[in-house]
């Protein structure tokens, strides 16, 4: 399947967590981020894309900010869902939204622009991808 990655953009890695298949939540001992791994990065949109930088075979979203791009499309498109470690869903999901709206804006214009076009959620759970929680 997909590699975890060894080192980051932001140095060694300490602690590697799967998101969904080659989708790595890394730490190290300053800083992290999301890595996504070359051959799954399609998943995202192309306006996701453009907020990464590339290491080596992935393209990487530091936590400050970028992190929230992915978790954002992981999370619109069911191939994520938030931990229950996280006991306030909504805020955590309000502070992902909020970020993007702040560091992102182009980014979440984009977004914003294909819901226009997604159907009513009772539709769309009819076409939704069966997935298992993560």
């Amino acid at each position: 399947m997909f590699t975890q990655p060894q080192t980051s953009l932001w140095g060694q890695i300490d602690h590697c967590e799967v998101l969904c298949p080659g989708v790595f939540l890394v730490s190290t001992p300053s800083h992290g981020g999301i890595m996504v791994a070359k051959g799954i990065e399609e998943v995202l949109s192309p306006a996701a894309r453009r907020c990464g930088q590339r290491k080596g075979g992935f393209l990487c979203f530091e936590e400050d900010t970028a992190e929230a791009v992915v978790l954002r499309e992981l999370l619109d498109k069911r191939l994520w869902d938030i931990p229950d470690r996280i006991k306030d869903k909504p805020a955590f999901e309000e502070s992902i939204n909020n970020t993007l709206r702040e560091y992102h804006p182009e980014y979440w214009r984009s977004r914003m622009r294909g819901r226009e076009n997604v159907p009513p959620a009772k539709d769309a759970a009819k076409t939704a991808p069966v997935h298992e929680n993560r």
